[in-house]
């Protein structure tokens, strides 16, 4: 004989409304997880899987956000409903942003770091040029110059380890470090290391991607 009764999962609207929002939390997850698998296995477009993913992004932010006060721990619910979601969670909880824009940001971070040391070499070399032809030539005054025009070369990985740029500054670096502070350059010496600077400067530039075009 039938009782009649209904079981309920909740006691009031309020309840009832944590629930749907588990249900859609979960759903969410479970969504992220299938779409990063796709997108890791080629099955979808770049282009569809940003787009999709952005809006999971957006519902799962919106709804974390209201869930804040039952739901803490994001990872604790995946773990509550035996989820096993790991890229599900990476992508919403700890990137927050889709596998293509986090792509886009490393390739933009590496060519804009870069940029800023071919700007610093460019700026050194100018620098320690000028400050020959103002007849600059006493050790210290020259070899900070030389040394942090090599320092800002090395931080460039574009460059060959040969470089020949590299090679002649660290040649006057090791003939200026046995002199002392006091000591200047012959005319002949600094007139062979402005030769040497611009030499190396024009490799430079011949050496950087895209130059010339």
């Amino acid at each position: 004989m039938s009782t009649g009764m209904e079981v309920k999962l909740w006691n009031d609207k309020r309840e009832r409304e944590m629930y749907d929002n588990f249900a859609e939390l979960y759903a969410i997850i479970k969504a992220t997880e299938r779409l990063e698998k796709a997108y890791v296995r080629d099955i979808i477009s770049p282009q569809e899987y940003e787009l999709e993913c952005q809006k999971l992004i957006a519902h799962f932010k919106t709804l974390a956000s209201t869930l804040k006060d039952t739901v803490p721990s994001i990872e604790r619910f995946a773990d509550t409903y035996k989820m096993e979601c790991p890229s599900a969670i990476n992508r919403l909880v700890i990137s927050g942003v889709p596998a293509t824009v986090e792509h886009r940001a490393a390739a933009a971070a590496t060519t804009s770091t870069s940029a800023a040391i071919v700007a610093e070499c460019v700026q050194n070399f100018i620098t320690s040029m000028d400050s020959l032809k103002l007849n600059m030539v006493a050790v210290d005054q020259v070899y900070p110059l030389l040394s942090d025009l090599h320092g800002s070369l090395n931080k460039l990985s574009i460059l060959p380890p040969d470089f020949e740029g590299k090679t002649k500054l660290k040649e006057w670096i090791a003939r200026l470090s046995k002199m002392s502070a006091a000591d200047e350059l012959t005319e002949q010496q600094a007139r062979q290391l402005h030769f040497d600077l611009e030499s190396s400067y024009n490799s430079f530039v011949a050496a950087l991607p895209n130059a010339g075009t």
